[in-house]
């Protein structure tokens, strides 16, 4: 099962990568497949990747992608501190 993780892994961070590289970061500036120049594994990956409520790829209702340029390794992260309820 790890095999498959990796793989679903790397196509969506190639996906993520080229989305940046076309500067597909904003919901306003989200391109097509074509303009993204996805090749064919690609665009067959991005049914799989894109959309879901926790991806890091996402669509539009046009069939448009963009990736939010947030640094993943800390936008998910609270401190200790943000979780302790204070009465």
């Amino acid at each position: 099962m790890e095999g498959a993780s990796g793989t679903v892994f790397k196509m969506e961070q190639c996906i993520r990568a080229k989305l940046l590289a076309v500067g597909a970061n904003a919901r306003e500036k989200a391109v097509t497949a074509q303009e993204a120049h996805f090749d064919i594994e690609e665009e067959n990956w991005l049914r799989y990747v894109a959309g879901g409520l926790f991806s890091v790829v996402k669509k539009t209702k046009g069939k448009r992608y963009y990736t939010p340029a947030y640094n993943q390794e800390t936008s998910f992260k609270r401190s200790r501190k943000d979780l302790i309820v204070k009465e």
